[in-house]
């Protein structure tokens, strides 16, 4: 594995969705998530970390400890036995102390959860503990704070919802003539915005390494582009840009409110890619002007987004981002 990260860096991420639902919010039928005040569609960051986690394990082989696991009657596995799982090669386990058993235990998830090094993770723990010849049940928890932390996604524009009516393959109930009705909400276009910032201080504290944040990279692109779902087919990674600093604790902080959306149509009847101009000019104004604090840019680009970087500063020209 490669060193610890050392610096601080900051993410933008865009996507986009066509005739589908990026994000149901299961509180009100599993609508797409929409800012009733502005319009904006909303994704949250729990959305997008669920990608990337699904990505590492189902594609890169990875372990994951957030996922569901269910045992021979079909119960899923809550938190308390997940961690456990971590301490079947552990010998005389009940013999050690509470706080030798949660030390171990954090060290082994650490080790070998990738998302657990990325995003942390807070595990409620219930140990038996061995104590004057008797086993008493102890509770507690792991706090692991997360280096990497994405802000809410929101849509660079307005976006409409519509619903839509069909029908089924199969009879309502048997022995019927009738079959059944299917109704859903989808999003004809949405062009999404995500922020993200990886924090060097607590990268210390669940050692996430360089090769962990080349994966988290993968997985923002490659994850979404996979996540090939009835509700999510459609969904197309656009621009994936990565500030790394050279300032010990700095970050100039909000890059994703520096790029704007221009379009000759209004937001509602925007559908497609090809009908929007990215302006970055506030954001090439504010690196250059960061230029002495910034280790390095890199990007990459979906080669029909129209988005012009040109007037980046010589010394930070972006790199591109090594994504297979």
């Amino acid at each position: 594995m490669s060193e610890n990260i050392k610096n601080r860096s900051e993410i933008i991420f865009l996507y986009d969705i066509k005739d589908a639902n990026p994000n149901g919010d299961p509180l009100d039928e599993n609508k797409p998530r929409i800012d009733e005040g502005t319009g904006i569609n909303i994704v949250t960051d729990v959305r997008l970390k669920r990608t990337i986690r699904d990505y590492l394990m189902n594609f890169k082989g990875k372990e994951i400890f957030v996922r569901e696991i269910t045992d021979n009657q079909g119960k899923i596995q809550d938190a308390k036995l997940r961690a456990k799982d971590f301490l079947e090669d552990v010998k005389d386990l009940e013999a050690k102390g509470f706080n030798e058993q949660k030390n171990i235990i954090k060290g082994k998830i650490v080790e070998s959860c990738i998302d657990a090094r990325l995003f942390g993770a807070t595990i409620p723990l219930e140990l038996k503990v061995k104590e004057k010849n008797k086993f008493k049940t102890v509770k507690g928890s792991i706090t692991l704070t997360g280096p990497v932390q994405f802000r809410m996604g929101r849509s660079l524009h307005k976006v409409e919802m519509k619903h839509i009516k069909g029908t089924g393959a199969f009879a309502s109930k048997a022995g019927v003539t009738q079959k059944t009705f299917r109704e859903e909400d989808v999003l004809p276009y949405s062009l999404i915005s995500f922020y993200g910032i990886i924090n060097e201080n607590a990268a210390k504290y669940t050692n996430l390494s360089e090769d962990d944040v080349k994966l988290l990279l993968d997985g923002i692109w490659n994850g979404t582009k996979n996540l090939i779902s009835r509700s999510k087919v459609g969904q197309l990674p656009r621009l994936l840009f990565k500030v790394n600093y050279k300032e010990d604790n700095y970050h100039i902080g909000d890059l994703d409110k520096m790029i704007k959306l221009k379009s000759e149509k209004n937001d509602e009847q925007i559908r497609d890619i090809s009908d929007i101009i990215l302006d970055a000019s506030e954001l090439i104004e504010v690196l250059n002007t960061n230029k002495d604090k910034i280790e390095c840019i890199a990007i990459k680009k979906d080669g029909r987004v129209n988005i012009d970087f040109s007037g980046l500063d010589n010394t930070i020209k972006p790199n591109e981002i090594e994504i297979n």
